[in-house]
């Protein structure tokens, strides 16, 4: 797909991260997050969101359209911009409250994406759910991606396993982490969680093991990925970084049907995600990172 235009619909928020030494702000989201770390690859992209008229909201803006985000003029609206507050753990994880508004703008944007990328709370919060999936239908792009980045708080269990099937039998590319799937499916061994997910028809099903990895399925094949080592500074965007990572390389290698083709995709995405863990946020690589990354084995924090 030569410069696919990239669309991705979800919600862009402040991360107040709260350690023993205070707190910080940044700019965060997890579909916002995907949106910046295309951007850094070269991507086209366009960010539709909802945002606040408030001093917050610039700080977004201004974090996204540094990296080439384009943000879409109907993302504003006259409510306050949306927060989460991350407090982290001894080993770098973080503990997540929201305060968050979501709704699909009314005014959709002209241009027809090659691929529209979503997840996160933007695909279960009523009522931004239920007009999501009816604007995935009017825009029928060529490739959708789902990170469903499940966050148990605000969710009742069977009507959120029902809106992710019904987005994942519209999606090309899923990634979900170990814990979405033992959250979605309770009980099921990773690879059951993973044959469930290709019956429904994507291409390609990662899903990530942390410190152990990842494991990604397309077509016949299926592939086991080391995590790369590094010292871990919080693990603020790691699978927005890890999304972002699967959706271009899987743009640039025309699909991902073969093993070795899936394997370099996977060793990829897990370097992409080291190096946004080895510093604080959800500071996502650039393209040039990237490239001295490739050069060498392995990254070493």
């Amino acid at each position: 797909m030569a410069d696919p235009r990239v669309l991705v619909i979800g919600e862009a928020l402040v991360d107040i991260v709260v350690t023993g030494d205070g707190s910080t702000e940044h700019p965060g989201g997890s579909p916002a997050n995907v949106a910046l770390g295309l951007a850094r690859r070269g991507r086209d992209v366009d960010l539709l969101t909802r945002l606040g008229g408030d001093p917050r909201a610039s700080m977004i803006v201004r974090h996204l359209e540094r990296s080439g985000v384009e943000v879409l003029s109907a993302s504003f609206t006259d409510r306050a911009t949306s927060l989460a507050r991350a407090t982290l753990v001894d080993d770098g994880s973080a503990r997540y409250d929201f305060d968050i508004d979501w709704r699909v703008p009314a005014s959709l944007p002209d241009q027809r994406p090659d691929l529209v990328h979503t997840g996160s709370l933007a695909a279960f919060l009523e009522p931004g759910a239920a007009q999501l999936v009816k604007l995935l239908d009017e825009l029928r792009p060529a490739v959708v991606t789902l990170d469903p980045n499940i966050r148990p708080d605000l969710l009742d269990h069977a009507p959120a396993v029902a809106q992710f099937e019904a987005l994942t039998a519209r999606a090309t590319i899923v990634k979900l982490s170990d814990e979405d799937a033992a959250w979605l499916y309770p009980g099921k061994t990773i690879e059951a969680v993973l044959s469930r997910i290709r019956s429904l028809g994507p291409r390609l099903v990662a899903c990530t093991l942390g410190a152990d990895g990842a494991v990604l399925v397309a077509e016949e094949a299926q592939v086991r990925v080391p995590a790369v080592s590094v010292a871990v500074a919080d693990t603020i965007g790691a699978g927005d970084a890890f999304m972002a990572a699967l959706i271009d390389d899987y743009l640039t290698e025309s699909g991902a049907s073969d093993r070795v083709r899936l394997e370099h995709i996977g060793r990829r995405a897990a370097s992409a995600a080291a190096i946004t863990v080895s510093r604080p946020g959800a500071d996502l690589p650039w393209a040039s990172e990237l490239v001295r990354t490739d050069s060498s084995e392995r990254v070493h924090g």
